[in-house]
């Protein structure tokens, strides 16, 4: 057996002395033994605690035998589709295939099945009937409730019901899956297991479900949508760990699906604790002759700093899977990391990332949370920080610091996402200039994403006004540094709430800032999104008042495939391939104003000849195919001028978005946790 690795095979099982496993891991992904993959988080955790656990990793879906390598374990099944949603995984925003799989031997997709947790489970049930079943992951914690499925476009049940399973663990699990583990051990049946924080079960019996809150009903939320959104809005008021209800739903009045409270968050001794588990940090060596596993070199020398994010962003499902509160390893902890990577031969001196869901967050963002949690009404950054936020970058500052002094370490990059809005309420700008002189390689990517008001609000990010702020800022140090850096900020297209004379003053936008987007990011409903509420119902669930359903707002949603090809292109406008697409969609908004030849038209009269390029009076700034992507004139991104949405169409005062390669690569900001618990963040986005 590959020394130290956890079994994937019967034989490395009995090689390590253990004939029948307490628990059998079913797994989406390959395994890789590394604290950025739920997998190895969870199973390193219990074998800690004295647990045997065994690996079935990307079993054939149709061969019932692929779960019985190890005959029935003495515990239970744990399933997981894996650090990634499988059918995020698995399809484009469009709803076309992907092509490859950075969780799969060699990237080959095609090794998971779509809707990958219920598909896994029904296959244990066809052999082990009354074998406990306990899901975790992004996939089953986002599906714990009844929820709209985009890619059927319907509302689809609790995964808990469609799989067959006996328990959710949802969030991140360190606290709940031991508590479950040691529950089964000591003799408590499964369908006992009712009282556990960050878990879901289902019952019978609604007289034992105490101290909660009931939901409308599946039948309703499923013909209603005003009741979904209520029903959302309800279960987005009670994700905090402190002060959350137990809330549950009926299905046909006679079942009910229970979801207790979330786990409380790590203490920075239990993530220390976490972090400090033996993971071999690399892949099974079973994957080296398939060409090993991609996802891993993303993050093989990047260091996981914390978890949980404030910024609440509405399009991120982070709230419902991390949580609002921020749990921070010790310096101690993530230095020790470091030395680890220094051993290693593959590194070559440069930290790829410090961070997780936003980089510089170290703390809760006030002293309330530590023992109250977060404010169910209030965000703590939008639409403005909030007067009880603490705002300091003084422990992340220290902690850059120490890693940059490491012997052999040549740079440390920061390419977690970081808040804007919170580094601009820091008066000390000591990140902000040592952030430009040691952590940034000449570009710098943001994600405003969008430069709307009305969108922004929607989106619940900051005012473009913060965003300018914040470039005026970035110049002005790197002016006193005398560095040439540039901002490449990330855009989303129709989101809920952008309409087309929202897409046109993004365009506008663009043209003044002189640069083409190589990639645009069109908005991917995705369960547990406050976004994707508003994109299945038309309606806003943060609007609610008194508890009334009929008091939420209308959003306009861009629902037709061709209206949203539309304002996809408006962002590549220079692309002749989207002449007739950008075109089209000026001339619905009577703006033919911005058809013509020079520098403040978006497009020619005429559509390019095929290779010709980009049209002459558009080749201005960085972008327009050689130049430095987010800079304008040699200089980086400045503010546009005039305002979004205005009569004569100039463009809000904002910025723009550009990236490595074209097409709808969505973020990761969904796929980011990874299992039952453990965390593998998508390091390429700035928010």
């Amino acid at each position: 057996m590959p020394n130290g690795f956890l079994p994937l095979s019967r034989q490395e099982l009995i090689e390590q002395g253990v004939t029948q496993p307490d628990f059998v891991y079913v797994s989406g992904d390959a395994y890789v033994d590394h604290s950025s993959f739920g997998t190895a988080i969870i199973c390193r955790l219990l074998q800690s605690r004295g647990y045997s656990v065994a690996l079935i990793c990307q079993p054939d879906w149709c061969d019932p035998q692929s779960v019985q390598e190890y005959g029935e374990p003495r515990l239970g099944f744990l399933v997981s589709s894996g650090n990634m949603d499988s059918m995020v995984n698995h399809y484009t925003v469009a709803k076309k295939r992907r092509h490859q799989d950075a969780y799969s031997p060699g990237g080959v997709i095609g090794k998971r099945p779509d809707y990958a947790v219920i598909v896994y489970c029904n296959l244990i049930r066809q052999t082990y009937k009354h074998t406990p079943i306990i899901i975790g992951g992004i996939e089953a914690s986002l599906r714990r409730l009844s929820h709209y499925d985009y890619w059927s476009d319907r509302v689809r049940r609790s995964i808990l019901l469609d799989s067959g399973a006996d328990l959710i663990s949802y969030g991140m699990g360190e606290h709940s899956i031991p508590e479950i583990a040691d529950a089964l051990a000591s003799g408590i049946d499964i369908r006992d297991i009712t009282y556990i924080d960050g878990t879901v079960y289902k019952t019978r019996d609604e007289e034992n479900i105490y101290d909660a809150i009931r939901l409308p009903d599946f039948e309703q939320v499923r013909s209603d949508k005003r009741q979904y959104a209520y029903s959302f809005s309800i279960q987005h008021g009670n994700t905090d760990p402190f002060q959350a209800k137990r809330l549950y739903e009926a299905y046909d009045g006679k079942l009910f699906v229970v979801q207790n409270p979330p786990a409380k968050p790590l203490t920075t001794q239990e993530m220390d604790d976490v972090y400090a588990l033996p993971f071999m940090r690399a892949y099974h060596p079973s994957y080296e002759k398939d060409g090993g596993i991609p996802a891993l070199s993303e993050i093989k020398f990047s260091l996981t700093s914390n978890r949980g994010c404030f910024g609440d962003c509405n399009f991120c499902a982070l709230t419902f899977h991390e949580g609002r509160i921020v749990q921070a390893r010790s310096h101690a902890s993530i230095l020790a990391e470091a030395k680890t990577c220094l051993k290693d031969p593959d590194f070559k001196g440069y930290i790829h990332d410090v961070g997780g869901p936003t980089a510089e967050f170290r703390r809760p963002a006030c002293d309330k949370q530590l023992t109250k949690g977060a404010c169910k009404h209030r965000r703590c950054l939008y639409p403005k920080p909030c007067p009880n936020l603490k705002v300091d970058h003084s422990d992340y500052l220290s902690l850059l610091r120490k890693l940059r002094a490491l012997p052999g370490v040549k740079k440390v990059f920061v390419r977690s996402g970081f808040r804007f809005d919170y580094l601009l309420a820091d008066k000390d700008r000591t990140f902000l200039r040592e952030l430009c002189e040691y952590h940034v390689s000449g570009q710098l990517r943001v994600a405003p994403e969008h430069i709307s008001d009305n969108v922004l609000s929607k989106m619940g990010k900051p005012d473009v006004g913060t965003y300018n702020a914040f470039c005026r800022e970035f110049e002005k140090m790197n002016e006193k540094l005398h560095k040439n850096q540039y901002i490449v900020p990330y855009l989303m297209s129709s989101h809920p709430g952008s309409t087309m004379k929202d897409a046109i003053a993004l365009a506008e936008y663009i043209r003044d800032l002189g640069y083409m987007p190589e990639q645009v990011q069109d908005f991917y409903p995705t369960p547990g999104t406050i976004s994707t509420c508003m994109y299945y119902t038309g309606l806003d669930p943060t609007t609610l008042k008194s508890n009334d359903p009929t008091t939420m707002q209308k959003v306009y949603v861009a629902r037709d495939p061709h209206e949203k090809a539309m304002q996809r292109a408006l962002i590549q406008y220079r692309d002749p391939a989207n002449y007739a697409l950008v075109k089209e969609a000026l001339l619905r908004e009577g703006r033919a104003d911005l058809i013509g030849f020079g520098e403040k038209f978006l497009i020619p009269p005429r559509a390019p000849r095929t290779g010709a390029g980009v049209p002459s009076g558009n080749r201005s700034g960085a972008g327009a195919s050689k130049g430095k992507a987010g800079a304008v004139n040699g200089k980086s991104v400045k503010p546009a001028r005039g305002k979004a949405g205005s009569a004569n169409g100039k463009a809000d005062d904002a910025r723009g978005k550009s990236a490595k390669s074209s097409g709808n690569k969505e973020r990761s900001r969904h796929s980011a946790p990874g299992h039952s618990g453990g965390t593998a963040r998508g390091r390429s986005r700035k928010k």
